[in-house]
């Protein structure tokens, strides 16, 4: 059986409640589910939240949502590593035979089929642990700074501050 599991918590510090938050008319979390529900590549589609409200839209959007996330993988120290593997571990004690388990972020609101069965396909020809998306910078990261203290700042690294971004890497 394929699973995706889509981390989604309440709790967020920045934007709150960011995985229901209207985008582009629907709810950010509409997006890669309608997505996955659509890539037929999953026998079950899994919202891990520790949050009631987004429970109750997951579900109404075809989620299963077996489960809310106990409180100790639910803070801003909770990292996906964690909530993959409760949730893993709920569908194993729940006798859910597991080929594949894929994780999709709740906020990848412009995730496409494409993306899914091109990854599902590399996962599947290749001798991997895990594939995932990635993609580049906009600009050389050779060439970033950081803030120092409140009014300043420093280049990461100086020996490339004569170089032409044009001349750097590709990261």
């Amino acid at each position: 059986m394929n699973v995706v599991i889509i981390p989604a918590r309440g709790g967020s510090k920045r934007i709150p409640h960011k995985n229901i938050k209207n985008f582009n008319g629907k709810p950010i979390i509409y997006w890669p589910l309608k997505v996955l529900q659509n890539s037929n590549l999953f026998d079950k589609i899994i919202v891990s939240t520790d949050d009631p409200t987004i429970s109750n839209l997951a579900l109404s959007l075809g989620a299963e949502v077996p489960f809310l996330r106990p409180k100790n993988i639910s803070d801003d120290y909770s990292n996906v590593s964690d909530v993959m593997s409760h949730a893993v571990n709920w569908l194993k004690k729940s006798k859910v035979n597991m080929d594949v388990v894929c994780c999709v972020y709740s906020t990848a609101a412009f995730i496409t089929e494409n993306d899914l069965q091109n990854g599902f396909q590399l996962f599947r020809n290749n001798d991997f642990n895990f594939v995932f998306s990635a993609t580049t910078f906009p600009y050389p990261i050779q060439r970033a700074f950081k803030r120092i203290y409140k009014n300043g700042v420093k280049m990461i690294d100086n020996k490339y501050i004569k170089t032409r971004s044009q001349d750097l890497e590709e990261t």
